[in-house]
């Protein structure tokens, strides 16, 4: 049984409709700046703060935060287990 092509753009023209290729995009803003700043010493392209871990951001895009709010270098399974909840204090 063949599959079937993937239709990139119907997939692509879905995202934008349902609003995830800005977020996408805003993460991606936000990992640039961080390896653009970082200090880069095996030369790989990415900060070595950043190696390993994710751009956490101090609002959640998906709850309408942007890189203007802010962003921290977090693990990765840190940065995704939160699931949307602020650390308790």
């Amino acid at each position: 049984m063949r599959r079937r092509q993937r239709n990139y753009k119907k997939e692509y023209r879905q995202q934008v409709a349902r609003g995830e290729h800005g977020d996408r995009m805003e993460r991606q803003r936000a990992r640039r700046a961080m390896d653009k700043t970082g200090r880069d010493a095996n030369k790989n392209g990415k900060a070595d703060k950043r190696e390993g871990k994710d751009v956490s951001h101090n609002k959640m895009l998906s709850k309408g935060g942007t890189n203007k709010d802010g962003y921290r270098v977090e693990s990765r399974s840190k940065n995704r287990s939160r699931n949307g909840h602020s650390k308790k204090r």
